[in-house]
C-alpha cells in the first residue's frame, strides 16, 4: 500500500559530481563520511551518495533538509569541510547542485 506524505517543507539538492578515475575510492570514502555525519544533522532528512552505474566517475549526492536554513547549517559543519576540501583536487570538472521543491513523495508501508 502506497501513501503520499505531505510536509510543509522539503528541499531537496542533487549535487552532480564528476571525479578523476584514479579518485573515485578515495571520493566514495570521503563522502560515505560526510553523508554519516550529515545524517546526524536535526536540519537533515536525508542524505545519498549514488554512483553511477555505467560511469563509476560519475556521482549524484542526494540531500533531503528539513528547513530553507539547513543548508547553510551544513556548510558551517567541520565534517563538510573537511569533505570539500579533501574532495575538491579529486574533480575531474566543477560540481553542480539542482535544487528541489517536494511536490509528492510516496512510502511503501
Amino acid at each position: 500500500m502506497m501513501r503520499h506524505l505531505l510536509t510543509t517543507f522539503m528541499l531537496i539538492v542533487h549535487v552532480l559530481v564528476h571525479v578523476k578515475p584514479d579518485c573515485v575510492e578515495a571520493f566514495k570514502a570521503a563522502s560515505i563520511e560526510n553523508a554519516r555525519c550529515s545524517r546526524l544533522e536535526p536540519g537533515i532528512a536525508r542524505f545519498d551518495v549514488l554512483q553511477q552505474s555505467d560511469d563509476s566517475t560519475r556521482f549524484v549526492l542526494v540531500e533531503i533538509y528539513r528547513t530553507a536554513e539547513a543548508p547553510a547549517v551544513h556548510k558551517d559543519t567541520a565534517h563538510y569541510q573537511l569533505w570539500r576540501n579533501t574532495v575538491a583536487p579529486m574533480m575531474a570538472e566543477p560540481r553542480t547542485g539542482v535544487k528541489f521543491q517536494d511536490v509528492f513523495r510516496a512510502v511503501s508501508r
